[in-house]
């Protein structure tokens, strides 16, 4: 009996802490990602009713990094936590065939509007401002652009920085002497 214990406990300690749901088009999925139309008008439109930002995770199928930032930071409470309160988020498959419609009204395949907005890794989170104008691309909006996995640290700060809208702040903290600030407040045992 006592062998069996610790075979399953051994077992138990093998597997990954947050095994983060897998969808059907091989994407991981999270509860706070939105299954929405992609119509980006629209779902900015409903962001703003909820009080959110708009946000896009480009991801692919059998992406390392992506698996990466979802079992080890978005498994995270307090950060899945804080992109739920504060985000609304649209999952994009880099090489998916799903239409998106732009801000500007052009209208085509994920992986045809991931060339469009120069997106060549994943994961790519690109942060959205409340208003677009009709004109420009979600690429020529973004108020920030995350290309590629990152720690908790980061991708936090990263949130965080763009909730607050910091980078509309004249004082000169761009996110990374934010970042930098935030890093030594948390060495120092500062958690705000």
């Amino acid at each position: 009996m006592k062998h069996l214990m610790a075979s399953a406990l051994a077992l138990m300690m093998a597997l990954p802490a947050h095994a983060a749901e897998m969808g059907d088009d091989g994407l991981h999925k999270q509860p706070w990602m939105r299954d929405t139309f992609k119509d980006l008008r629209e779902d900015l439109e409903e962001a703003n009713a909820e009080g959110k930002r708009l946000v896009l995770f480009f991801e692919q199928r059998g992406c390392i990094y992506c698996t990466q930032m979802h079992e080890e930071v978005f498994s995270d409470p307090a950060i899945s936590d804080y992109i739920a309160d504060n985000f609304f988020v649209v999952q994009l498959n880099l090489h998916g065939d799903i239409e998106v419609t732009d801000f500007d009204g052009e209208a085509l395949p994920e992986k045809d509007m991931a060339q469009r907005w120069r997106v060549m890794f994943t994961p790519s989170i690109v942060f959205l401002p409340e208003e677009v104008p009709e004109d420009q691309t979600a690429l020529e909006a973004s108020v920030a652009v995350m290309p590629g996995a990152f720690g908790k640290g980061t991708t936090i700060d990263m949130f965080t920085w763009v909730n607050e809208k910091r980078y509309l702040l004249d004082n000169g903290e761009d996110f990374q002497r934010y970042h930098a600030r935030r890093i030594q407040e948390r060495s120092n045992g500062s958690f705000d």
